[in-house]
């Protein structure tokens, strides 16, 4: 019979339903579907270390833990070392940046014209009139006007922040919200990085026999462009931190060791957080001079590219390969919808999508051997399915 059977329409109807029942609950707990991403994502990683110590005969149930109490135990000796050091920088900061942000605009503004106006200056016009002064006095019959003063650049950037800090950093209202995330994402690596077949087993069981050849393909190409773009990130954090911190500490700008650990920290978001790291370190440097300001966005802008062309392809020869414009786009849109956790998590969110493209789209329906090429980072071994002499012995 053509047509939709009564039970044909109540399955579809369910199916439809279930989906958006499903998309509706993952709105509502986002924050914990991305905090449990964050788990999975550091997961993988402490996996990669977990293989490392099974070649000593150390059980994975116990290497995983062992990797994520060495990687605490690292982070709290480095922090218990530098801590005094950055609280009080920080403070230097939170008093010296406002200072720097009203001698930039007091420099813009005695720069009236096309500088000055796109920094936001402004220029100083002299009043159309002079009242007559009579021995210091104004004329009787003069009425004198206040004069109207807009707000401050700093007025202007301390309400855009904590209006933006509001938007991006709910959480931090709550110790206990940021507290529980931490212990979640800890458990999730743990768990994850202690038995990943498991998962990878259970994924595998939602596809249908004949396309699960294809889909291992997939899950463990992405498992492991996540996993390399990781341990990149988190190395680049440690080098970039580094390297900030002494470029500073020679160009003589205050608070350098505070502002190379937030250099450090915000390597972790990709092409936006560099450019947020910069920002106060010229701020510093313009107390002192607007050329050693100059001078530290140089420093900046040389580091952050040996860091693109140097660093990056050296630890991560096989990397996104991510388009900049959809990169910095797709930072965008998650950072408007879901605040600081959506830009933490958008880059390998993309990654999660661009590579089951190239793998079944390009490969499986533009027509694949050809874009080999295009597509860095797929070999053909990635994307072929498997040869009759490698297949198991019931056909599957």
């Amino acid at each position: 019979m053509v047509g939709w059977r009564s039970g044909d329409v109540l399955r579809a109807t369910a199916l439809v339903t279930s989906y958006l029942l499903a998309l509706a609950l993952a709105w509502v707990a986002r924050d914990i579907v991305f905090t449990a991403f964050l788990g999975i994502l550091f997961g993988l990683a402490v996996g990669a270390g977990a293989d490392r110590l099974t070649r000593l005969r150390i059980p994975r149930g116990i290497g995983a833990p062992l990797v994520v109490i060495a990687f605490l135990g690292a982070l709290y000796g480095v922090g218990a070392a530098i801590a005094p050091t950055v609280h009080t920088q920080i403070v230097e900061l939170r008093t010296r940046v406002p200072e720097a942000v009203d001698r930039i605009e007091a420099w813009v503004n005695a720069r009236p014209g096309v500088a000055g106006l796109f920094l936001g200056g402004h220029e100083v016009v002299a009043p159309p009139a002079t009242v007559p002064v009579v021995q210091g006095r104004t004329h009787p019959g003069a009425v004198t006007a206040p004069v109207a003063r807009g707000p401050t650049l700093r007025e202007r950037i301390t309400e855009q922040l904590s209006g933006t800090a509001r938007y991006l950093f709910p959480f931090l209202s709550s110790t206990l919200t940021v507290a529980a995330g931490l212990f979640l994402i800890i458990v999730l690596a743990i768990y994850v990085g202690a038995d990943p077949g498991m998962y990878h087993r259970g994924l595998m069981r939602l596809f249908p026999r004949g396309a699960r050849d294809q889909a291992g393909v997939v899950l463990t190409r992405i498992a492991t462009v996540l996993r390399r773009w990781l341990v990149t990130q988190l190395v680049a954090m440690v080098v970039m931190g580094v390297v900030s911190t002494v470029t500073l500490l020679l160009l003589g700008v205050k608070a350098a060791v505070a502002l190379g650990v937030i250099a450090g920290l915000l390597e972790f978001v990709p092409t936006v957080g560099p450019i947020l790291a910069a920002v106060p370190a010229i701020a510093m440097g313009f107390l002192d001079s607007p050329e050693k300001a100059l001078t530290v966005g140089l420093a900046y802008l040389v580091i952050q590219q040996l860091e693109g062309h140097v660093l990056i392809p050296i630890l991560m020869k096989e990397g996104m390969d991510l388009p900049p414009a959809l990169t910095i786009v797709t930072q965008a849109v998650m950072a408007l919808l879901f605040g600081f956790i959506g830009l933490m998590v958008a880059v390998p969110l993309l990654a999660v999508v661009i590579v089951p493209v190239k793998l079944l789209y390009m490969e499986g329906v533009v027509g694949g051997a050809e874009m080999d090429d295009d597509v860095p980072g797929i070999s053909e071994t990635a994307v072929l399915p498997p040869t009759p002499a490698t297949a198991r012995p019931d056909g599957r």
